[in-house]
């Protein structure tokens, strides 16, 4: 059941900056291994699928985490919880600063993956100190300053790697994260819990959906590799399917699900989740493809731009990014969801539209990546905002949990399927893929943003269904 507290004590700037300040930390330090996976590979003497193990190890931490993260800090309250997930990040980043070889440095991924819970325990945290229409501005902060920081990281990590080594690029972030963590352990006041509907783990449930999101990583990452092996991938898919439905009806049966599906039933937050994936996956399109294609020899179609140059030409989406939060947030305040979903879908299409059509010049792919980043800054924070204050306040951490899985899960089937894309439209012989294939993963990208429109218009004017 739900309990019922005294209203906690409102916090002023200063509190929620600590949040913002950790959302900026966390983002980047969960961003740093993307842009440096060719450098990690050599250093470390990698394969291509021990590489493709990293880059996907901290997202499927984070999926397991952010549930049951929510879920401890609806029960025992977000600051108490924030500051021990926190540690265990902290932690892990010096694990993996200091990792000497690919085992370690793979348990030091896995301990930075509990960070993604921090965002669904901030959210908590906001709605339990501040009045409704402020803690949606401060959600849209809070989400735009993580998703800043993650761009900021996707831009320093290179020039960091090569400039000291890749030992710094996960201790400097990690240095911030600490940093960030005394400073809400410090101005954040404790919030009460807000349920006691149990106090038990569900580990069946925890078990059944690490081996399904760990197969479907596989699936996806190793698909390519697996066309020759018909049995191999034809097994994958079948374990997939027993893990999933295995875990579906665990959850149902379960007194205290780590993911009360029951939760999907409802309008606001079974619709956030679908158009949070669709809209991720098409995001994570122009997250990938962009760079690909400034990295292209300049003799062909690219601009074989430097890890220095490209950094610079993400920029504007950086800064798109990060005021994407907060203007959201003000969207959703004013308009309503509705509005600025349906206004960040059409021109996350009409910029990936865009990048298909014209990216023969570098202000093509910067202005395209900008309109993707600020559309996703848009769609996603209206997505979590909404979700958050649609439901009962001690089911807040739950159900923003669900988006913030989905959104992973979103971004890394989207990388997944356009990688595969190039890959297929690589010519024998040759590294570099054909310019038809940057085309096609740019329009399919663009078609899936644009299947979300069916789901956005039966959404309700207002945050609340």
């Amino acid at each position: 059941m739900t309990t019922t507290h005294a209203p906690a004590r409102p916090i002023g700037k200063a509190a929620v900056g600590a949040l913002g300040a950790l959302a900026v930390a966390t983002g980047a330090l969960e961003s740093v291994v993307t842009p440096t996976l060719p450098l990690l590979q050599r250093e470390l003497d990698m394969s291509p699928a021990e590489g493709a193990l990293l880059s996907i190890v901290l997202l499927v931490t984070g999926a397991l985490i952010t549930p049951i993260a929510g879920t401890l800090g609806d029960r025992y309250g977000g600051k108490r919880v924030v500051v021990r997930l926190m540690a265990v990040v902290c932690a892990g980043g010096l694990v993996s600063a200091l990792a000497p070889n690919l085992p370690v440095l793979l348990l030091g991924q896995v301990l930075q993956g509990a960070m993604v819970g921090a965002l669904p325990l901030s959210f908590i945290l906001v709605r339990a100190h501040l009045p409704a229409g402020e803690s949606k501005v401060a959600i849209g902060v809070v989400s735009g300053l993580f998703v800043g920081g993650a761009m900021a990281g996707t831009l320093a990590a290179g020039p960091v790697a090569e400039g000291l080594s890749r030992h710094w690029m996960f201790a400097l972030p990690t240095f911030a994260v600490i940093g960030a963590t005394v400073l809400v352990h410090r101005l954040m006041p404790h919030d009460p819990p807000r349920r006691t509907d149990g106090t038990g783990i569900d580990w069946p449930g925890l078990l059944l959906l690490s081996g399904t999101l760990v197969t479907l990583m596989l699936v996806l990452g190793l698909g390519a590799d697996l066309v020759t092996q018909p049995l191999v991938l034809v097994g994958l898919v079948v374990l997939l399917a027993a893990f999933g439905a295995g875990w579906v009806a665990v959850e149902r049966r379960a007194a205290s699900p780590m993911v009360d599906l029951r939760m999907l039933t409802r309008p606001a937050v079974g619709k956030s989740c679908v158009l949070t994936f669709l809209i991720c996956v098409g995001t994570s399109a122009a997250t990938y493809l962009v760079p690909q294609l400034f990295a292209v020899p300049a003799d062909t179609y690219g601009f074989g731009a430097s890890a220095t140059a490209i950094g610079f030409f993400l920029l504007p989406g950086a800064l798109a990014a990060s005021l994407a939060g907060p203007i959201s947030g003000i969207g959703v305040r004013r308009l309503g969801s509705r509005a600025v979903v349906t206004a960040g879908v059409l021109l996350m299409t009409v910029g990936l539209l865009g990048l298909a059509a014209a990216h023969t010049e570098i202000w093509h792919l910067v202005v395209g990546k900008a309109l993707v980043a600020l559309a996703n800054g848009l769609c996603v924070t209206a997505m979590v905002t909404r979700t958050a204050t649609s439901v009962d306040l001690g089911d807040t951490g739950i159900a923003t949990g669900l988006v913030l899985v989905t959104r992973v899960i979103g971004f890394a089937v989207g990388v997944q399927v356009t990688g595969a894309i190039l890959t297929a439209g690589t010519p024998a012989g040759s590294k570099i893929p054909a310019e038809s294939a940057f085309v096609a993963g740019f329009v399919l990208a663009a078609a899936v943003t644009a299947l979300s429109l069916l789901v956005v218009r039966t959404m309700s004017k207002g945050v609340k269904e």
